[in-house]
């Protein structure tokens, strides 16, 4: 016997909902007939749709005893009702969109433009460190930056590639190390 006679209060680890786990006996088999019935609500603002106040300082396998393993019950969710959607939640101030997620074909170019431009640093950091201090970073890095631009040219477009100064800003600000250059 895992669950005591008198049953045990767990809180879902999912939704927060506080869940009552009642004992069921090894021998007594359900009818084919009879559908078992859901383990109910141990609080009644539950179902009612209130909010459910979530522990800060109890770690959700404090819930369980640690004399007994957790295991498979048949036990009642609380219903999609019972939390509001997030929809219906106050909003703090306006939602800020991931840069990276965006299908904007701007900052698409420009982050597209920053990344080619950083792979030239990345492999070449000797390379470009001479050409800054010897004044040949145009000429050093001539064939790097025409292979890299026709990438560029290749995945953003030529319209946005040759009408937006994402590249060129990107080797000005990475490559020459925010000196104008290019």
């Amino acid at each position: 016997m895992k669950v005591p006679s008198g049953g045990v209060r767990a809180r879902c680890s999912v939704c927060g909902g506080v869940l009552s786990i009642g004992h069921v006996a090894p021998d007594a088999a359900v009818a084919p007939a009879e559908t078992p019935r859901p383990a109910t609500l141990a609080a009644p603002e539950l179902a009612a749709g209130a909010p459910v106040e979530r522990p800060t300082d109890a770690a959700p396998s404090a819930l369980v005893p640690e004399s007994e393993p957790q295991r498979a019950s048949p036990v009642a969710h609380p219903s999609p009702a019972a939390h509001p959607s997030p929809a219906a939640q106050p909003r703090i101030g306006p939602r800020r969109v991931n840069p990276y997620l965006t299908n904007d074909p701007a900052q698409r170019a420009r982050r597209l433009a920053r990344a080619l431009v950083s792979d030239l640093v990345a492999y070449h950091p000797e390379k470009r460190e001479e050409g800054l201090r010897a004044g040949t970073l145009k000429e050093l890095f001539r064939e790097d930056v025409r292979k890299s631009w026709q990438e560029y040219v290749e995945q953003v477009g030529a319209p946005i590639a040759e009408n937006t100064p994402h590249f060129q800003d990107a080797l000005n600000d990475i490559l020459a190390g925010g000196r104008r250059v290019f």
